[in-house]
């Protein structure tokens, strides 16, 4: 099962959740999943603004494992939620996808985003234009589906990402997973792998001289 970037998100804000001990997803968690699912090296960059999910105090070496905890969504996360459909409907997009969450924090003074505000000098209209011009090849140019899934490239790839990364089968790859010769994670609560793109360089080895 392949799931998008925001389903991502919000594995990633419940395992946050998990972690804080707290009964329900909230905003906060939202956010720090949405930066988690767009970061490299826990460095999420939006526009000018390089944002330390490890200060934020996000393990973003270790992704999240086990089943996936009965943890509800907050009256706040659902709201955003649901302005971020209305965001992705706006541009004539059918899926929500995690741009379209980070879009909808753009109003939102409060809790961690108002401390990223408070931080950054971050407007909601600075924080939309950063946004805009990560999903937009043009100013004011809708991106098409096949360039908005080539953005999404992400630090996270699956099984068939993979194998098309290293020019192998998919079994071939699998096959690596099930011998452990290839570092592999699960999504959590989820069946869905994932294999971190810098792994990949695990299973080659150098070319020696033939004899």
């Amino acid at each position: 099962m392949i799931i998008s970037d925001a389903e991502l998100a919000a594995s990633f804000a419940i395992f946050a959740a998990k972690q804080a001990g707290a009964e329900e997803v909230t905003p906060d968690h939202l956010l720090l999943g949405c930066l988690q699912t767009i970061s490299r090296f826990g460095i999420a960059t939006i526009g000018p603004w390089d944002l330390d999910l490890q200060q934020m105090g996000v393990d973003w070496i270790e992704p999240p494992d086990g089943a996936r905890p009965k943890v509800a969504y907050s009256q706040g996360a659902v709201d955003l939620f649901d302005r971020a459909a209305r965001i992705a409907r706006s541009t004539g997009e059918k899926r929500v996808d995690v741009d379209h969450l980070l879009v909808a924090f753009a109003m939102e003074e409060d809790g961690l985003m108002g401390e990223l505000k408070r931080e950054y000098g971050i407007t909601s209209a600075s924080w939309r234009a950063a946004l805009a011009h990560v999903s937009s090849g043009a100013a004011g140019a809708p991106v098409s589906q096949a360039e908005s899934e080539k953005k999404i490239a992400r630090e996270y790839l699956t099984p068939e990402e993979a194998a098309e990364a290293l020019g192998v089968h998919v079994q071939t790859m699998r096959a690596y997973i099930r011998s452990e010769r290839l570092p592999a994670y699960r999504v959590a609560g989820e069946r869905a792998i994932r294999i971190l793109r810098t792994d990949l360089a695990k299973v080659l080895e150098p070319l020696g001289k033939e004899r």
